[in-house]
């Protein structure tokens, strides 16, 4: 036999040895169930296992090889929709429509076939109804978890949930109120991402301490414990599953509302407004004993009617901190005013992103 004949069959039997059988490859992941995943806000797996985004930003992320991935999902609401927006390797692309009571399969393209990283929020608040996850298609797919990075929790109303902010699809006075909803532009997302900090929001459009922006009911106070952040909700929210470093309170503008003409409208009661916030921020304190309290105003609030919510704000720390003299004081943060340019007078994208650069130097020090 030739010497190159000798080389070539060794080389050949070298590989065989050395190279695993098809039958001993480790499988391809194709395919990662909702429960699987590690959502990050309010959110929970209901009866069928599917993960149900509750709260404004609620967010997950994954991890794929390839050129694509698709989300399984749906709203229960045959003639309704909702939004979802995502980022692709650490750039936000754009908000999802989710239409329909019906599963729904939604492709994100990565635009090559390398390893890909996705972080997929809920767009709207809580009162606009879940959206529920069903499960994620592609190759060499995995669940990733969230930074063990310090985490604040924005309590809040319109503003806070990024309502009204973003008119790139929907034009202000058209389609439906949350249309035009952007949580990840936010201010609150907005500034914990330049801290690299963690975020969950925890609010409602409308709503107030005492009153909401035309009614008596219903307040903060009412639904923060509720999981949906509804009062209907007989389910309560597990405050367990988060410990914030610190809690940022935004309430007062619709308080101070004049309301809609409509319904019948007592002149703001301050001795309420400052009864009631104490009482809340007790509520809050009981929840997360550690965190540092944040008390922010309103940059929509102007004129006479700011001067006397930052006096309320002021009396507010005062009695908390006559009630906790061993906890770390409440801060206060007090925007500038604004002349916002959103849909009804809230801020926009571009807005929210003036009013996060306002905050975080104020954040960064307590942090």
């Amino acid at each position: 036999m030739k010497p190159e004949t000798l080389y070539l069959l060794f080389i050949i039997i070298l590989f065989t040895i050395h190279s695993p059988s098809h039958s001993n490859n480790t499988p391809v992941k194709k395919e990662l169930a909702a429960s699987e995943l590690k959502p990050y806000g309010r959110s929970f797996l209901n009866a069928e296992n599917n993960l149900e985004l509750i709260s404004s930003a609620v967010h997950f992320g994954f991890s794929f090889t390839g050129e694509s991935c698709t989300i399984d999902a749906f709203i229960n609401n045959a003639d309704g929709h909702n939004y979802l927006q995502y980022e692709l390797d650490g750039v936000y692309q754009k908000r999802l429509k989710v239409e329909g009571n019906k599963v729904q399969p939604i492709t994100i393209n990565a635009g090559n076939d390398g390893k890909h990283t996705v972080w997929v929020y809920k767009a709207t608040e809580a009162a606009t109804g879940p959206i529920i996850i069903q499960k994620i298609t592609a190759d060499n797919i995995k669940a990733i978890k969230s930074s063990n990075e310090p985490l604040i929790e924005f309590i809040g109303n319109s503003i806070t949930c990024g309502a009204a902010a973003d008119t790139a699809e929907v034009k202000c006075g058209q389609g439906v109120y949350h249309d035009q909803h952007n949580a990840y532009y936010a201010y609150g997302p907005r500034v914990a991402r330049a801290l690299h900090a963690n975020y969950i929001l925890s609010s409602v459009s409308g709503i107030g301490i005492y009153r909401t922006w035309n009614m008596d009911a219903p307040s903060m106070p009412l639904v923060y414990e509720k999981q949906s952040l509804q009062t209907g909700d007989t389910m309560h929210w597990d405050f367990s599953k988060y410990s914030p470093k610190i809690v940022s309170i935004a309430l007062g503008t619709n308080d101070l509302s004049k309301g809609d003409g409509v319904h019948e409208r007592k002149p703001f009661d301050s001795a309420v407004f400052v009864k009631d916030y104490t009482a809340f921020v007790q509520l809050v304190k009981s929840k997360y004993p550690k965190a540092i309290i944040a008390l922010l105003s309103s940059p929509m609030v102007n004129g006479d009617n700011r001067t006397l919510l930052q006096n309320c704000l002021t009396a507010i720390k005062s009695n908390v901190d006559a009630l906790y003299p061993k906890d770390k004081a409440v801060q206060l943060f007090f925007f500038q005013p604004m002349q916002a340019h959103g849909c009804a007078g809230h801020p926009s994208v571009e807005e929210h992103a003036v009013l996060a650069n306002e905050l975080f130097p104020f954040f960064k020090k307590l942090l």
